[in-house]
């Protein structure tokens, strides 16, 4: 079972990854100090654009989540029902996810926070749980996620998003 030593120096591992690889990319990218909710990792370019990234590391086998984040679930007579998908905070986040291998050897996968939810709204069916009714545990697998694998150009669009909408007229002067 993963402690939380070995869970944080996994969280770290993973945030400190994904910022080398923006690096390699042209990119800057800084993690926090302390726990952000939401994002770890702000990347920018050279134009000074920026955006929020999420980034899950694992050594194996899966991410973990919580399916009351992404869809609304009922339990009924101990039956779960799927109602719809929830509205997200930040849809457009961008996501990196990590699975760990040996150095030089790691597997990135890149989305926004809608494609997470779109999977498990398309994957998970509710139902009669194994042990616990109640329970909203979920998870997401690599080969789940392959499409996504090494998808850098999702961090540049997001960038040159981010830099439309902040576009500020010149004065007429």
């Amino acid at each position: 079972m993963a402690t939380a030593w070995s869970n944080q120096i996994t969280r770290q591992i993973g945030e400190h990854l994904v910022a080398a690889e923006l690096g390699r990319r042209n990119l800057a990218a800084t993690p926090f100090a302390g726990n952000v909710p939401r994002f770890d990792l702000l990347v920018a370019d050279e134009q000074g654009r920026s955006i929020p990234v999420q980034v899950k590391a694992i050594n194996g086998p899966s991410w973990q989540f919580r399916i009351d984040k992404f869809l609304e679930v009922d339990v009924l007579d101990e039956i779960q029902q799927v109602r719809g998908k929830k509205g997200l905070t930040m849809p457009d986040l961008v996501c990196i996810f990590v699975l760990l291998h040996e150095a030089g050897k790691d597997e990135f996968y890149i989305f926004r926070m809608r494609e997470l939810q779109e999977h498990f709204f398309k994957t998970y069916l509710g139902g009669p749980r194994p042990r616990n009714p109640n329970s909203m545990h979920c998870a997401v697998w690599p080969q789940d996620l392959q499409d996504h694998r090494d998808k850098w150009e999702v961090v540049h669009e997001g960038l040159r998003i981010s830099g439309a909408s902040a576009v500020v007229p010149a004065s007429a002067g």
